[in-house]
């Protein structure tokens, strides 16, 4: 058997690079379940039996030599399940400021770059019914009656709306408690010696950029495409550079390496409503609520309001033809949000306008064709693009929102009641807000530095902000029914394949 590996994008690789020992690169999640927790054992057999479904979880990084060439994917040929999968409880009384509390702390360590970049741990004791009713934290309750699976996985890996991650193929869609299936065999390949990587890498290096350009004289490729893209990019990449520095802002200092997070629930049916009484989409409706609930916070602690802040807001890239595959196929936006905005509706108005104007500008599509563009640079431009961002301020906080399923998902029988992702923390940024929908709500969840000691606020200040959007949808005149629309010709042409596709929750399944 030859030997094997695969080369990481310069996006994945970019991800890497930006990591230190504050800055982790990972995203997680906090899954909430009813019921008893599983036996380890049968957690266990269910991954290993499943494990096949998601290769790259029994793959690790590899680095190049002297840093010559982009790292690359290897099989770990000791890989051991039981070191990625742990098995914890909760201290008394096991309520959710417990389980807050081990999620900060495991989102604190950074993962193993020795080993296959992802963790999960069964966590036990979690009482509570899980159901506030109010849209904030669940109250805790009689312990047992939950659990709760926190998971680790490392950015490079996947992108949050690939629709394919050890989350996703263990749930199943009925509550089945048949035993899981023997596992499939695996032997890991052969990993080339450094020596292999080391010349490959440099004959890379010379060889894509030539054989880019020797392609593009032949119809309907790849490489064309690439330069069209890359071609017509310029000009919002222009309108990218010329934005400048994100503005002044408390949420933007040193950081730590160590966090706090909290989670809350939004209510999918009062986003909806909002969005058909004042117009715009999900996604919108998001945005000004995260505004609104950042103008309370900031305003509660004496901070000068100040001009709009500015979001990254990451878009998939990845079309129907790319579902079911692996790295990162994401792009992003900037956003402004409208923080010293004091009316909720002109708030949602705002965003709403430069949404649309952000999607018609193909902000998102240039930053994708430079991502491409980026593949063939040198590795050691990637590691001062890496070093540029980390000392520079282009946003001052990532809102990202991932669209989930609309009915119950099941792990070994037990429903799953609510899952709170968690978006990493860059250099100089001391927020991230991650929103998930899942079954009639959307869960957020919020990643801080340990310093920032108020972050449950940041939560009150979400649903506050909701409310108000809600009064505002309630008391707005009834909206005109939508004519229909005149049949399409065949002869129209389609849309590009690699059109943003929109993170509304009402969207693609997925976790």
């Amino acid at each position: 058997m030859g030997t094997w590996f695969e080369r990481l994008s310069s996006l994945d690789s970019l991800f890497l690079e930006l990591e230190d020992r504050t800055a982790h690169m990972h995203v997680g999640a906090v899954a909430v379940f009813e019921g008893k927790a599983p036996p380890y054992r049968d957690f266990l057999q269910l991954i290993e039996a499943r494990l096949h479904q998601v290769p790259r979880y029994r793959q690790r990084v590899q680095f190049v030599p002297f840093k010559q060439g982009r790292p690359v994917w290897i099989d770990e040929s000791q890989f051991d399940l039981e070191y990625h999968v742990r098995h914890t409880a909760l201290p008394a009384p096991g309520g959710d400021e417990e389980l807050k509390r081990l999620a900060g702390r495991l989102f604190s360590q950074a993962l193993d770059r020795d080993k296959p970049l992802w963790e999960l741990w069964l966590v036990e004791g979690l009482g509570g019914d899980g159901s506030a009713g109010d849209g904030r934290t669940p109250k805790a309750g009689a312990s047992g009656d939950r659990f709760a699976i926190i998971s680790k996985t490392h950015h490079c890996m996947l992108d949050g709306i690939s629709g394919v991650d050890l989350a996703t193929v263990l749930m199943d869609t009925e509550p089945s408690t048949e035993a899981p299936a023997a596992p499939a065999e695996w032997k890991p390949r052969p990993a080339p010696k450094t020596s292999e990587l080391l010349a490959t890498s440099l004959k890379e290096q010379i060889t894509n950029p030539i054989q880019v350009v020797r392609e593009a004289l032949h119809a309907n490729n790849d490489a064309r495409k690439l330069l069209r893209e890359i071609a017509g990019g310029l000009k919002p990449l222009l309108g990218l550079a010329g934005m400048g520095l994100a503005p002044a802002s408390a949420l933007n200092r040193p950081i730590g390496p160590h966090r706090r997070f909290e989670m809350l629930d939004l209510p999918l049916p009062e986003i909806r409503k909002i969005r058909r009484a004042l117009r715009g989409t999900v996604n919108d409706v998001i945005l000004a609520v995260v505004a609104g609930a950042l103008r309370r916070w900031l305003e509660a602690k004496g901070e000068s309001l100040g001009p709009d802040l500015r979001a990254l807001v990451p878009v998939s890239m990845r079309g129907a033809h790319d579902r079911n595959t692996f790295g990162n196929q994401v792009s992003a936006v900037f956003c402004p949000l409208p923080v010293a905005e004091a009316n909720p509706v002109e708030r949602l108005r705002k965003v709403r306008e430069a949404m649309k104007g952000i999607k018609e500008g193909g902000q998102a599509v240039a930053a994708a064709a430079l991502a491409s563009l980026s593949d063939f640079a040198p590795p050691t431009l990637l590691a001062q693009a890496a070093r540029l961002q980390a000392v520079t301020r282009f946003f001052n906080l990532v809102v990202t929102n991932v669209p989930g399923p609309q009915f119950p998902l099941y792990l070994l029988g037990r429903q799953l009641r609510g899952c709170y992702p968690q978006v990493p923390l860059a250099a100089q940024q001391s927020i991230g807000v991650a929103l998930l929908s899942y079954h009639g709500n959307v869960c957020v969840g919020l990643l801080a530095d340990l310093d920032v000691r108020d972050l449950a606020a940041l939560g009150g200040a979400m649903r506050a902000s909701l409310d108000e959007l809600l009064a505002a949808a309630e008391a707005a005149p009834e909206p005109e029914a939508p004519q229909t629309p005149a049949p399409v010709s065949s002869r129209e042409p389609r849309a590009a394949a690699r059109e943003p596709i929109q993170a509304d929750p009402a969207r693609t399944p997925g976790i």
